[in-house]
């Protein structure tokens, strides 16, 4: 398997690849386990940031690879690549990352929305079923009734 955060600013690396990790393996590893790899993982990440120089407003693209065995995510550094964009050279990046960072952050919101709204559905759909299962056992007592 392959992580690979997408185009994102220096500064923002580690939440994207939380994000991105807990996405490709949903299903498969236990939340507490995609915390604890993508933690170790922004560790190396952060390292070669600090080696490379790079600055918080640069833009970064990431891409390791990991397998998961027994439950556990392990990384294979030696395939990891940080692709590096100095905002300084990259002038039209810098200002698409601008636009991504604005589009994500309505798409997050989005997605906040619609969860909570199926948690009102839910809600509502459990009161529905348990008003049905009321008006059931209504109609069986009013049918014995009218039987006996």
């Amino acid at each position: 398997m392959r992580l690979s955060t997408g185009f994102v600013r220096a500064s923002g690396y580690a939440y994207k690849v939380r994000r991105v990790l807990f996405a490709v393996t949903r299903g498969k590893v236990e939340p507490k386990e995609v915390i604890r790899a993508a933690a170790e993982l922004n560790q190396h990440i952060f390292k070669r940031l600090q080696e490379t120089g790079v600055k918080k407003e640069d833009v970064i693209r990431v891409t390791v690879p990991f397998g998961i065995s027994a439950g556990r995510i392990t990384w294979k550094y030696e395939g990891m690549e940080v692709e590096v964009y100095r905002r300084e050279e990259e002038k039209n990046l810098a200002m698409a990352m601008e636009e991504i960072e604005e589009r994500e952050r309505a798409l997050d919101e989005r997605i906040r929305e619609l969860e909570n709204l199926a948690v009102q559905l839910k809600s509502l759909s459990n009161r529905m079923m348990e008003e049905i299962e009321r008006i059931k056992e209504e109609h069986t007592s009013l049918k014995l009734r009218a039987e006996g």
